[in-house]
């Protein structure tokens, strides 16, 4: 099982008491090594960094020079939700990167996992909510102008609508948004991906899974893409302090294996990435984080 990571994930100063609980990518980590099954399983890798021509595929120069380049707004710094530092931009750059790398490890094996990426509500002019550069509609971009694929899926499990992914794509024909997100839930103003599904306050885990495999049969059989970015945020479950809906841990494991099954039964190849998960408990989050890598091991090494 081919999986990326980098310690820059978690090696970001953040002010006391911030609200991002950065130190969960260590945390998963470090689980996943001592694990005595998933860790002789894993193939640990690291990408290159993005490029500035690769994060051009989906952003501005302006926007791109502005945030290496530490000259954003303090409005748009704001937005972001970090601070600008040197180790922000460092982590930022790997993060997508490995994002990338994942989706070209996915074409080869079948299935790939970055320990961190979704960054959905990045747009192509400004950042949001945690997110810098659109990391999936990048590698969307990238893949298939590289001539190695003809159609993209990129599925949003996370809590939140992946309103970045669907404004950055919106007019490319060969890149298919597929979302399910808590309706009354951040962010306030929704984009209109190729596909939404906004779930009720509290949707419970029945609901859920039903929804997801009404789309999800929707979508493959309309569109057949070549490869699914998968952004499974952990911030869906009951617990979460930023979410909406009530899923259990079981129906996080079960919505992952959901999506592997269908995805490994019509030989797509699948390219994960963690998206959000907003506990303080960061023990918790982790649970729930690691419930897509136990259906990667599961479904594609056992």
């Amino acid at each position: 099982m081919n999986v990326f990571y980098h310690p820059l994930y978690s090696a970001l100063p953040l002010p006391a008491h911030h609200r991002f609980p950065i130190n969960k990518y260590h945390l998963l980590h470090e689980r996943l090594l001592a694990d005595p099954e998933l860790g002789k399983a894993v193939q640990l890798q690291c990408a290159e960094p993005a490029t500035l021509a690769q994060l051009a595929r989906a952003h501005t120069a302006e926007y791109i020079d502005d945030f290496i380049g530490g000259t954003l707004p303090a409005s748009a710094q704001k937005r972001i939700g970090f601070p600008h530092s040197e180790a922000l931009v460092a982590r930022t750059l790997q993060s997508v990167g490995n994002s990338l790398g994942a989706a070209y490890c996915a074409l080869e094996h079948g299935i790939a996992v970055n320990l961190a990426g979704g960054y959905h509500h990045a747009f192509a002019d400004h950042g949001s909510g945690y997110c810098i550069f659109n990391d999936f509609a990048i590698a969307a971009r990238e893949l298939i102008q590289q001539g190695r694929v003809d159609t993209v899926l990129l599925l949003d499990l996370d809590v939140h609508q992946g309103d970045g992914s669907a404004s950055i794509l919106g007019d490319d024909a060969d890149i298919i948004t597929l979302s399910l997100h808590g309706e009354q839930n951040f962010p306030r103003l929704k984009q209109s991906s190729d596909y939404d599904f906004p779930l009720p306050m509290g949707c419970d885990d029945a609901l859920y899974l039903e929804t997801l495999k009404t789309a999800l049969n929707l979508v493959l059989r309309l569109h057949q893409p070549d490869i699914i970015l998968y952004n499974a945020g952990a911030d869906v479950v009951a617990e979460d302090e930023l979410g909406s809906l009530s899923l259990s841990l079981e129906a996080v494991r079960q919505r992952d294996t959901l999506v592997m099954t269908m995805a490994k039964e019509k030989n797509i190849p699948l390219c994960c990435a963690l998206g959000g998960g907003y506990q303080r408990n960061l023990e918790r989050v982790v649970d729930v984080h690691w419930q897509l890598l136990l259906s990667a091991y599961h479904n594609y090494q056992k």
